[in-house]
């Protein structure tokens, strides 16, 4: 296990000498956690064969399952994209920097461990000053999953990232806690017409305004072979715990579901409930609850930082409210959806 360095950058107060020491130590192949307006990322060269390779041993991530790369300005694209279509000029110039990954033709230099084998590369510019700081400093286009344990819960702070990746990671900046709360949406450009790979909050209904009809690959976690885009896990996003959904706007169902728990003989403290609507019990019950708001940016910002939360409670046995219909919860339902998988 190596020694990890913890470095704090204010995002209102860039500190640009620990910057260029953290782009620096990126250029060199250290592995370098850093905050991102989604998630922190896991980040390496991404034009360092062996310094990617050093992203899926830390993380315990199958070679089957590609990077999203990070660039600090579109002039940056030529040294990822050999192509770059119209869709991805017109999606970047409406939400770069911001939360969505566009997958593109690779450039020759991106290696395929980058891509897992496949010839087309995701492409995002992070909204978050810290990252976008970083990257400028790096002066290199940087491969950054989500810096946790492959299949687990992302990180929102730094805390998080440690929890996880001490001793596997050479340093995490501190950025302080991260505002969108889930990954990216990821879509993919390459072809003639294109696919929404994985939803985030930035949604299908919002993609088709700018670029005309969007479609979705049907059952993409019954592939055979590397994934097309990051994200396609069947189980992903999850706690240790042992995820129950529930319908929403249900909670007599939920205290039921508890109830009958109880019963079996789970311990309350092993228990934790994740609701929207408020929880009632006929008796008082002393289980771990949390709820959180009917807002779909602000449940996103709150919701791996309170699972993570839950998690360290010691809770084996995790009950959630679904969310309700609509777009703007597209992307937080696919990651209760694949939290809760077997």
């Amino acid at each position: 296990m190596k020694e990890t360095l913890v470095w704090t950058v204010q995002p209102d107060h860039l500190n640009q000498s620990t910057l260029e020491a953290a782009g620096a130590l990126l250029r060199a192949g250290k592995l370098v956690a850093f905050p991102t307006e989604t998630v922190y990322g896991l980040g390496a060269n991404a034009l360092d064969e062996q310094a990617v390779a050093g992203i899926f041993k830390a993380k315990g991530r199958p070679a089957t399952n590609p990077l999203i790369v990070h660039i600090a300005s579109l002039g940056q694209v030529s040294e990822v994209a050999s192509i770059w279509p119209e869709a991805a000029q017109k999606l970047a110039a409406r939400y770069w920097p911001g939360p969505l990954t566009l997958i593109v033709p690779k450039a020759q230099g991106i290696p395929l461990v980058v891509t897992a084998g496949g010839p087309t590369v995701g492409v995002r510019m992070p909204a978050h000053p810290v990252a976008l700081a970083l990257l400028q400093a790096a002066q290199v286009p940087v491969a950054a999953p989500s810096a946790n344990r492959s299949t687990e819960i992302s990180p929102t702070t730094a805390r998080h990232v440690l929890k996880g990746l001490k001793g596997r990671v050479d340093l995490v900046v501190d950025g302080g806690p991260t505002q969108v709360g889930i990954e990216s949406t990821v879509l993919d450009v390459s072809g003639e017409v294109p696919i929404l790979w994985r939803e985030g909050m930035i949604s299908r209904t919002e993609l088709e305004q700018v670029i005309g009809p969007v479609k979705t690959p049907a059952a993409a976690h019954n592939r055979q072979g590397p994934a097309a885009s990051p994200g396609q896990e069947r189980k992903h996003y999850a706690p240790k715990a042992e995820v129950l959904l529930q319908p929403f706007g249900q909670p007599e169902t939920i205290a039921e579901t508890i109830r009958a728990m109880l019963t079996t003989g789970i311990a309350p403290s092993q228990i934790g409930a994740l609701t929207i609507s408020p929880l009632r019990f006929q008796t008082p019950v002393a289980i771990y609850h949390e709820t959180l708001p009917l807002e779909a940016s602000r449940y996103a910002e709150r919701l791996y930082g309170t699972l993570h939360h839950l998690e360290d409670q010691g809770v084996t046995h995790l009950v959630i409210e679904a969310v309700p219909a609509g777009s703007q919860w597209d992307g937080i339902r696919d990651r209760l959806q694949r939290a809760a998988a077997k």
